[in-house]
């Protein structure tokens, strides 16, 4: 009979480390908004390389400005629901997952930092700009890259990482 050794916890599966993770994104995530509010000119894009540009604008919504005629109240309590949610899954996930819980640090993170940007100043400032000549996507930030790169770990989790019997 062989014993197993038990696997070894995640570094985003303790809360020491995920809560360090989220407010060093939160703040950088913040600053970057703050640089880009007072040195970036509203609603002209400014050429990085081709098909990226700089572009601020403001969303009055949640990604890709859905929901932009949503009362601001109902948006926060939403985005603190998904914090809520997510932050559940966390404590509930095995604590060897470690791409969901790196996934869950990221989510948190981002909703975070787009729920700051809400509260300070009533709407959450995007600024990056994909394109070509005939589309351009949705202007949008470094949280939501955080809440979108998050999702994509979770889901590997999911798809890609072996799973324990019963689980």
């Amino acid at each position: 009979m062989t014993e197993q050794t038990p696997a070894r916890p995640a570094l985003f599966s303790r809360p020491a480390p995920i809560l360090f993770f989220i407010i060093v994104a939160v703040f950088l995530d913040q600053i970057v908004k703050i640089a880009v509010d007072h040195y970036l000119p509203l609603q002209e894009a400014v050429p990085v390389i081709p098909m990226l540009a700089l572009y601020r604008t403001y969303n009055l919504g949640v990604a890709f400005s859905m929901l932009e005629g949503m009362d601001g109240w109902f948006i926060v309590g939403m985005r603190l629901v998904i914090v809520a949610f997510v932050i559940w899954l966390w404590y509930r996930t095995a604590k060897d997952r470690w791409l969901a819980h790196l996934g869950y640090a990221l989510i948190i993170a981002g909703a975070i930092g787009n729920l700051v940007d809400r509260f300070a100043y009533g709407h959450v400032i995007d600024y990056i700009l994909f394109y070509t000549d005939s589309w351009s996507f949705a202007v949008f930030n470094l949280a939501d890259s955080f809440i979108t790169i998050g999702a994509g770990c979770v889901i590997l989790d999911e798809l890609l990482l072996p799973k324990k019997a019963g689980r």
